[in-house]
């Protein structure tokens, strides 16, 4: 499955490679939302934790969805700024419509619903579609939308504060600590751009980024098979620390396409048992449960939700989800009347970085 980005007839230098403090930070709070994802950073992950003001870590509870399974498209910047208040000061410049937008997309699996026409802000029809999507989220995100619907300048200004206080937290520190890994990849990339072209350029970001044969078309490995444009525009690169091993790309209609990737190797995996590795592969061998499993890595989900967002059935999917649960790969639990499953990341990881990242991307 991949995602086409269509560059035909883009001049190179339409291309570019750039660090942004707005898509760290936002890379740093999925890591607080989902340290399973990076075990490599749960150490730093506590210790945010444990330094946050009561106030400041329930208002990254309350919007966390923003960031947890995917993050909101303003949230990664197609025109990278020098400072964390430069690119919220664009931020604020887009208009109600677009921001609500981008806040209420739920994502499952290669579903992605986007709410901008009719707009739910003031349509009474796509707003109660809205709010039940989000409802079927989590109460948390079902209180966000309806804050964000009825005041969306109080919410946004509300977001913005939030983020601010997280410079002052931890961003500033951390951010002080990966610039120069920054910036020694960006040379990097622009070195390979300038010298030996696109292709070069790309296959240096990630494995899973090619120029197609033609040269019209960047194609990126994930879960979703859609495609986006970058006439009249540009595509920009934007390297992360803290978003390994995540491959973040901003496609959706009316955003300039924009490519996150990871800029450090993973770490190697531990060896399991013969007989484990085994029963996983099998497991994993058939194709549905791997997009599956690629959902559920996203984020919970239940049978029903994923049997919607890949046209299943819900006996179909529970098949699939028994394999993946004798395997030892998920994990279910009862909230209420739905059961939830979740991937159990560790062992996963077991099977191998490539697996991992491939999953996660």
């Amino acid at each position: 499955m991949t995602l086409r980005i269509d560059i035909g007839g883009l001049p190179s230098e339409r291309l570019r490679f750039a660090a942004s403090p707005l898509a760290e930070l936002t890379a740093m709070l999925h890591v607080l939302a989902e340290p399973g994802h990076h075990p490599q950073l749960a150490d730093w992950a506590g210790d945010v934790w444990a330094g946050l003001r009561p106030e400041l870590a329930e208002r990254l509870r309350e919007a966390e969805f923003l960031w947890r399974s995917s993050q909101a498209d303003f949230l990664i910047p197609a025109r990278p700024r020098a400072t964390l208040a430069e690119e919220l000061d664009d931020v604020d410049l887009i208009d109600d419509e677009r921001y609500a937008t981008a806040a209420l997309v739920i994502t499952c699996g290669g579903s992605r619903v986007h709410l901008a026409v009719p707009s739910p802000l003031t349509d009474t029809t796509a707003r109660e579609r809205a709010l039940d999507l989000a409802q079927a989220r989590g109460a948390r995100q079902e209180a966000f939308a309806e804050r964000l619907l009825a005041d969306p300048a109080a919410v946004r200004a509300r977001v913005r504060d939030t983020l601010e206080q997280c410079a002052e937290a931890f961003f500033d520190a951390a951010w002080a600590g990966v610039a120069v890994q920054l910036a020694t990849d960006l040379r990097l990339k622009n070195d390979l751009l300038r010298h030996q072209g696109i292709a070069a350029a790309l296959a240096s970001v990630s494995g899973a980024v090619t120029l197609a044969p033609d040269g019209d078309c960047i194609v990126v490995d994930k879960l979703q098979d859609k495609a986006t444009s970058a006439h009249g525009t540009a595509v920009t690169f934007i390297p992360s620390v803290f978003g390994r091993p995540h491959l973040a790309v901003v496609h959706a209609p009316g955003w300039q396409p924009v490519v996150q990737y990871p800029v450090a190797e993973p770490s190697p995996s531990e060896p399991v048992p013969l007989e484990t590795v085994t029963l996983r592969l099998e497991a994993l061998a058939h194709p549905v449960r791997l997009r599956l499993l690629r959902t559920l890595a996203r984020g919970t989900h239940t049978t029903g939700e994923l049997a919607h967002a890949w046209e299943l059935s819900p006996p179909e999917v529970s098949r699939h989800l028994a394999v993946l649960r004798r395997a030892g790969l998920l994990t279910a639990r009862r909230h209420g009347r739905y059961v939830r499953y979740t991937v159990n990341l560790p062992d996963l990881t077991a099977l191998g970085t490539d697996l991992l990242a491939a999953v996660l991307r």
